[in-house]
């Protein structure tokens, strides 16, 4: 399964996982869930933003 749109790389240090996580319907953030613990990220767009792709999440 493929899935389509902007996404950025997210490591869950809570499982060691590393995941892609999408950009949502509204286009103003980035969300997803760790796949083993199931917790929450959210990584809000705004101007003056940062081009970097590859973020880690506790």
């Amino acid at each position: 399964m493929t899935r389509e749109g902007k996404f950025i790389g997210i490591l869950f240090e809570c499982c060691n996982i590393y995941r892609r996580i999408y950009m949502n319907k509204e286009k103003n953030a980035y969300e997803g869930k760790c796949p083993k613990c199931n917790g929450e990220v959210k990584v809000k767009i705004g101007p003056g933003g940062t081009e970097t792709r590859f973020f880690s999440a506790r």
